[in-house]
């Protein structure tokens, strides 16, 4: 599944790349405000293309799509505050939340840790992994019609994960909250006649112990890459449309659980298409 995940980097990099090298030279129309502050907000649907997750180096691997009834579209929601300065200077602050929550019955028994969940089982299996991220990007373009952004990105994943019989007899909750630093890259070009079109591109892949400072094994990715096309509505609107890839994941030991062995294997691999909007606020 890395080797997906980084090859969707390389062809959506490559894309991103093509807007650049398409649009001519020249000298911005007039000069941006000092300030400048937007509200962003996306809706529309996430479906899993492929999701597993394992607890324990004797723990089931289990796959969320077919075993764990994530075989179905999710409604999905994002939003974020983007500060301009002084023309090429951007932070964004953006908070994705994203919960799933799915009811299946266990085709074989379920090892989670040290706790089995037994064949026939009636389950709730909760996957909640909403993060907030702060992310810092430069404009390096000089046309007035394109934007050619690169920076980096902080994003604080606050994990829950829930494996439970329905009768609520057994139970299995995994929490955790962390660091994930990131790369950031976005490009907008935008055409006479006023519709734009656009990528965007936050992605990591590294050793986890660098980031949380403990001595362990799991190493991390993830990969938010999108591609949108829009169009001004008024001079502080604007609409646009948004397919996005969201993968990554980490596997390894960890010393800081609090139960089991501290193995975890958990990688996704999800497609979302959401309408947004883009409102100037000053």
């Amino acid at each position: 599944m890395r080797q997906i995940l980084l090859g969707r980097t390389t062809g959506l990099i490559a894309l991103s790349l093509s807007f650049w090298l398409a649009a001519a030279p020249g000298v911005r129309a007039e000069e941006a405000r000092p300030w400048s502050l937007d509200g962003v907000a996306e809706l529309g649907m996430l479906a899993p293309l492929a999701h597993s997750i394992q607890f324990g180096k004797q723990g089931t691997e289990i796959d969320y799509v077919d075993e764990g009834a994530q075989d179905n579209l999710y409604f999905v929601s994002r939003f974020a505050l983007e500060l301009g300065i002084r023309e090429r200077h951007k932070v964004i602050f953006l908070y994705q939340p994203l919960s799933l929550q799915t009811r299946e019955t266990a085709a074989e028994d379920i090892r989670v840790d040290d706790t089995v969940f037994k064949a026939g089982t009636p389950m709730v299996f909760t996957y909640g992994f909403p993060f907030y991220r702060a992310s810092y990007l430069y404009d390096l373009a000089s046309a007035s019609n394109l934007d050619l952004e690169i920076g980096a990105s902080m994003q604080i994943r606050n994990a829950t994960i829930d494996f439970a019989s329905a009768d609520g007899t057994q139970l299995v909750s995994k929490r955790n909250i962390g660091p994930v630093p990131e790369l950031k890259f976005r490009a907008t070009y935008r055409f006479d006649a006023g519709p734009w079109v656009g990528t965007e591109i936050d992605g990591m892949y590294a050793p986890v112990s660098y980031l949380n400072g403990d001595n362990n094994g799991v190493v991390g990715a993830i990969l938010d890459a999108s591609i949108r096309a829009g169009i001004p509505l008024s001079d502080r609107l604007d609409a646009w449309l948004n397919v996005r890839y969201l993968g990554g994941g980490a596997e390894g030991t960890s010393d800081n659980e609090k139960s089991g062995d501290g193995f975890t294997a958990n990688w996704l691999h999800f497609l979302t298409a959401t309408a947004g909007f883009t409102l100037g606020i000053f």
